[in-house]
């Protein structure tokens, strides 16, 4: 069990909690802000609901917060844009700073950073209008998956069973993203390692193991169903699972990353190798999501999670 900080809520002052947003995922972003903010409110904390997609950084600078939780998924709140803003505005935040929030949002970029840092991370190819398809399809071999790499909440993928699938599947990306990612599929189990802390203070969680109808793990799957099982802590071997959250937390202090995070892993089916897929720097906080669970195995409950992140906020940039 973790023993955490006795909360003062009238020090945190007045906090905003932003949430709604302009992405794809502002649904998810209702969500996840309603109910950090109802935790906040009941433990006593001064929390306000702040639509970023519908009021304008003038009305978020004129409600004079003394510190924000960032509830907001995908571009335009997980991205580095409001990051950067915020740090203009003086007013200190959750979650990762500008660069890595930006990093952390480009999943190409990211398997550039996690490669040269030594990270697993599946075989890939960027793709664009004039790429040889074909020749994709053959090096990184069938079945592979096409994702737009700044959307979260798997939309906009396509796992693409036959090189004649390619692409539609390229088509169904590029209309959400100036570039497309090809990823090498991995066949295997699916899991997730929560992160709180930064630098040589932050630590993983326990593994959660995802279990989705027919191993798709889809918008709807991750959302609104109750068909995905979920196992926390994961049942793995210790030093397997010792070994995912060991990388996980390399991965994400490689992008520089801040205050929590989600690293999403596959495992190998034929040699039981991990490999990670992305990291969410602003991880879901509904009713279904994994950050909450991971918390929970170890004795933290929904609320508290949102406090001890809240006590994180800060601004980045120094001078």
């Amino acid at each position: 069990m973790t023993t955490l900080t006795p909360i003062d809520a009238k020090a945190f002052g007045k906090v905003g909690v932003l949430y709604a947003g302009r992405s794809a995922e502002r649904e998810v972003s209702i969500m996840s802000g309603t109910g950090v903010a109802t935790a906040l409110q009941s433990k006593g904390v001064d929390a306000h609901l702040f639509d970023t997609g519908a009021r304008s950084l003038a009305e978020l600078a004129a409600e004079k917060f003394d510190r924000v939780f960032i509830a907001l998924h995908g571009r335009y709140g997980e991205d580095g844009s409001l990051q950067g803003a915020l740090e203009l505005l003086g007013i200190p935040y959750t979650g990762s700073g500008v660069m890595a929030s930006a990093v952390g949002m480009d999943k190409i970029t990211t398997k550039i950073v996690w490669l040269a840092a030594g990270v697993p991370t599946p075989r890939y190819a960027v793709l664009n209008a004039g790429s040889d398809l074909g020749a994709v399809a053959a090096d990184l071999g069938l079945p592979l998956i096409v994702k737009p790499p700044h959307e979260g909440s798997t939309i906009g993928i396509t796992k693409v069973n036959a090189a004649d699938e390619l692409k539609a599947a390229y088509d169904t990306a590029a209309a959400l993203d100036d570039s497309v990612l090809a990823e090498e599929f991995v066949t295997g189990r699916e899991f997730t390692v929560a992160i709180l802390g930064s630098g040589a203070t932050a630590r993983a969680l326990p593994v959660v193991e995802i279990v989705a109808p027919e191993g798709n793990y889809d918008y709807q799957n991750k959302y609104f169903t109750d068909d995905t099982k979920y196992f926390c802590p994961a049942v793995l071997p210790d030093a397997l699972s010792d070994e995912m959250r060991r990388i996980a937390l390399q991965a994400y202090l490689a992008l520089g990353c801040e205050g929590w995070g989600r690293v999403d892993v596959l495992l190998r089916e034929r040699d039981q190798k991990p490999f990670l897929l992305e990291v969410n720097t602003s991880p879901g906080m509904t009713s279904h999501s994994l950050v909450p669970m991971a918390a929970r195995a170890e004795g933290i409950s929904y609320e508290d999670l949102c406090v001890e992140i809240l006590r994180t906020a800060r601004l980045k940039m120094k001078g």
